[in-house]
């Protein structure tokens, strides 16, 4: 027993998905699709917000912060996972571990209040429309973002910390395909009363304040819309709210369905199935909701064509 107390974890092995070895090869194959599309379909919208000069307005501009963070946690998970599927044993060092967690947590949590920013422009822009360019400021924008950020980073470290400074002596075999907070934590043999408090009231916190704006925000909305005699005035804002109501919807809802679960159904392999949706599938579905619901995008995509084509003729 001495000598397992004694047992200094330096690296933890990744279990993947599944461990069936006809699957292998066609998931990996499936990830690799989804994560390329991903890393196309984020980082294109982020090139094209920047150099397209019409869509340089605020809902533009958190459109591009939407796609970074999708971009950050679908990387920060991605290479690793697909790895999996081509390596015997899937090792990821003790430090990169926890770099991962931390790189992860942060994405995840500046997506939520990203999600509620926008919802907030899109009230300004309903609501008050004349006032819009004003409230809505390049100014008011980066100071929403960095708040956003610097609390992120905040209870990234925070939450990485308490995890990574528990002894881990059990095992050093993850029950997942990343480094996660729960099969973290029930590797330590140290007490994780504290890191599970921390968690689940962090994760309360950011989850609730950031649902409750948008959820203010929509129904300041829909009575706005509810107010308009114009049937194409109620149209053009069910239209300009319909992309992101999608987004919100399906991101929360996997999260609400994660973290709200009863502990006695909670199970790792339902985590895995939630975990691969919104850390690679969402990331995929966002750029392309934003891209097929938005004639903006659509245009902006066919004037940068043109460009590239008159440049290589």
């Amino acid at each position: 027993m001495e000598e397992l107390n004694l047992t200094v974890v330096t690296e933890f092995i990744l279990l993947g998905i599944t461990d069936r070895p006809e699957l292998q090869a066609p998931l990996f194959v499936l990830f690799l699709i989804i994560y390329l599309i991903s890393l196309v379909g984020n980082l294109g919208m982020v090139i094209l917000t920047q150099v397209d000069s019409r869509l340089q307005t605020p809902m533009y501009f958190f459109l591009k912060c939407l796609a970074i963070a999708d971009l950050g946690y679908s990387t920060a998970v991605g290479p690793k996972m697909l790895q999996n599927f081509i390596v015997d044993q899937n090792t990821i060092p003790y430090y990169c571990c926890a770099m991962q967690l931390a790189f992860f947590l942060l994405c995840i949590a500046c997506e939520l209040f990203i999600l509620a920013a926008m919802s907030y422009d899109r009230y300004v822009a309903i609501c008050h429309p004349l006032l819009y360019n004003i409230i809505m400021s390049q100014k008011v924008c980066w100071a929403l973002m960095a708040t956003s950020y610097l609390y992120c980073t905040f209870v990234s470290l925070l939450v990485t910390v308490k995890v990574f400074t528990l002894s881990f002596c059990r095992s050093n075999i993850i029950g997942h395909f990343y480094c996660d907070n729960l099969p973290l934590l029930s590797l330590a043999c140290s007490d994780t009363h504290e890191a599970e408090v921390i968690i689940l009231f962090l994760s309360a916190l950011n989850l609730i304040s950031s649902l409750l704006i948008i959820f203010a925000s929509y129904l300041l909305i829909l009575v706005a819309i509810l107010r308009m005699n114009s049937a194409e005035g109620r149209r053009k804002a069910f239209s300009t709210c319909g992309s992101h109501l999608t987004v919100v919807t399906v991101f929360y809802g996997t999260l609400i369905f994660m973290y709200v679960q009863p502990k006695s159904s909670h199970s790792f392999d339902t985590d895995k199935v939630a975990s691969i949706f919104y850390t690679l599938v969402i990331p995929m579905l966002n750029p392309l909701i934003y891209s097929l619901r938005n004639k903006d995008v659509k245009y902006a995509l066919q004037r940068s064509q043109r460009k590239l084509c008159n440049m290589c003729s």
